[in-house]
């Protein structure tokens, strides 16, 4: 097993979303390395329990560690130095997703926070609202199909900040921090998936194997 504060860091985020009784999407899972610019980049997808696949309502998450990051978190280790704090970059999108009709961003923006719980030192901020149209390919639709311009939304809001890594946590196995503060963040993305759920929302018939 890779021993890194950033693999600590994702090991404390998972436990923080499974307490919170999200589901992994397993296959919307990534771990990518910038070969060029050494920026190493995780992704994962959680979502409500007993939504089938896809959930209607999903969190994106991605962590990103930049070659700075590395750098300086090197220096500690190598040096026992910490003149600049490693950070990671967090990203969280929030999506509802398989709707029938155009959301209303107004609702959006009056359920969602300006900003996540404290997660250490900071939040993150909420940074826009983004509405996806899907428009069905008419070569795919079959003759008896009544309705060939059903269209499919989407719509997402995401928040941006930035983990710094206090020195305690850097070392290893040796604080709980890293589970404090994912811990809240985790409860928080849990209760917003919840709020979005509860929107009075028309969906798109669940395809055949989805729960609805």
């Amino acid at each position: 097993m890779l021993d890194h504060v950033f693999t600590d860091a994702i090991s404390a985020l998972r436990d923080a979303f499974e307490a919170a009784f999200l589901e992994r999407q397993a296959f919307e899972e990534h771990f990518q390395v910038d070969v060029l610019l050494g920026d190493i980049t995780w992704e994962t997808s959680y979502g409500l329990p007993g939504e089938g696949q896809p959930p209607r309502v999903v969190a994106h998450v991605t962590f990103d560690w930049p070659s700075w990051s590395q750098t300086a978190y090197r220096r500690w280790y190598v040096d026992e130095e910490l003149e600049n704090p490693p950070a990671i970059e967090m990203e969280i999108v929030l999506r509802i997703q398989r709707l029938a009709e155009m959301p209303s961003a107004a609702q959006m923006y009056a359920t969602l926070p300006d900003a996540s719980p404290l997660i250490g030192d900071g939040r993150l901020e909420r940074a826009g609202l983004t509405v996806e149209i899907a428009h069905p390919d008419p070569a795919e639709l079959l003759p008896t199909e009544e309705d060939a311009s059903e269209l499919e939304y989407a719509v997402e809001i995401t928040y941006e900040g930035l983990y710094e890594l206090a020195e305690e946590t850097l070392a290893d196995g040796t604080s709980s921090t890293l589970d404090d503060h994912f811990g809240a963040l985790g409860g928080w993305v849990a209760a917003t998936l919840v709020r979005l759920g509860d929107l009075h929302f028309a969906f798109l018939p669940a395809q055949e194997g989805e729960a609805d």
